[in-house]
């Protein structure tokens, strides 16, 4: 089997080792996968057995090429699968190789599950990283509740719910919320906002729509300050943003896609890591957010607001 941009791997499933075995056999690459963009031994770190990754490390040029600024071994370690980074070392691969902003695959493994993945290496945590750490785990255990898809939030740090409101131009709403859950899409709800206080800042939430990720709306919550949002788009998946000082800066991401570009800060390297899965936290943990409880996603008791028509 062969395709225009790497004979031999599509549909391929990187925990069969038979299928693999044969296809490598057949002539499929080992350096190349079925696009230009991705490297057989990566894609099977991330998705594969160890026995996999063993056969192909055994048949590339280099355990340690690198592919977007990473290692195989970086992205067994990135993906939690420490058998693969094991099968990886065995083969050769370097865990103190340096790489994408200062997180090697051995310093990368001191925040995953397993610290002690290879052994005594010197590395250590900064205190803020290990803050860091912290954090997540306690806004991952406090957040459990995810958006409903269609919904979107916007996290400010260090400003109020009531200047968010000035600063929105919102309007007060009085509604009745059993109404309101019968038809939530009807076009007199569409500008409906729900505001709440907490700690480091205030939280936007639209329970049906993309407004509180808008671009107008973000960047006027961010003068100042930063502001992290997002759109769980029921189509397309979770849309990122973030504002800083009136200024969109970043459009479009992914939060908690658990993908870090090779240009990423060793921050937000960290940060991604941390809240693969996770976009909401991640949000709260951008603006500097540190809520008590889930009630600013999930509370209907918070002040409703409403944008003013035009």
């Amino acid at each position: 089997m062969t395709t225009a941009h790497g004979p031999g791997w599509h549909g391929v499933d990187w925990q069969d080792l038979a299928l693999v075995r044969s296809r490598l056999d057949a002539g499929a690459d080992p350096e190349q996968g079925v696009f230009s963009f991705e490297r057989p031994l990566h894609m099977a770190a991330e998705d594969g057995s160890p026995e996999v990754v063993a056969e192909l490390a055994r048949r590339v040029g280099d355990v340690d090429a690198e592919h977007e600024g990473r290692t195989a071994l970086w992205t067994a370690v990135f993906h939690d699968r420490p058998d693969n980074a094991r099968a990886l070392v065995a083969a050769g691969a370097d865990p103190l190789r340096p790489m994408m902003n200062g997180w090697s695959p051995a310093r990368l493994a001191l925040i995953t599950r397993t610290p002690d993945l290879f052994g005594p290496t010197g590395l250590s945590l900064t205190p803020a990283e290990t803050a860091a750490i912290a954090e997540a785990r306690w806004l991952l255990d406090t957040l459990e509740p995810q958006l409903d898809d269609g919904a979107s939030i916007a996290c400010v740090g260090g400003i109020t719910a009531a200047e968010a409101v000035r600063r929105l131009g919102l309007e007060p709403a009085d509604i009745d919320l059993e109404e309101v859950w019968e038809d939530p899409w009807a076009e007199e709800y569409e500008y409906l906002v729900r505001l709440s206080d907490v700690p480091g800042g205030c939280v936007v939430v639209q329970p049906w729509g993309y407004h509180a990720s808008d671009p107008d709306v973000i960047e006027r919550l961010s003068a100042g300050t930063v502001c992290y949002a997002m759109f769980a788009n029921p189509k397309s998946g979770d849309q990122g943003a973030v504002a800083r000082d009136g200024s969109v800066v970043a459009w479009d991401t992914h939060p908690g896609g658990g993908y870090v570009e090779p240009e990423s800060s060793a921050e937000e390297i960290l940060a991604t890591y941390l809240y693969q899965g996770a976009p909401v936290p991640y949000c709260y943990a951008g603006a500097g957010l540190r809520p008590a409880d889930a009630d600013s996603l999930t509370a209907e008791t918070a002040e409703w607001y409403a944008f003013p028509e035009d």
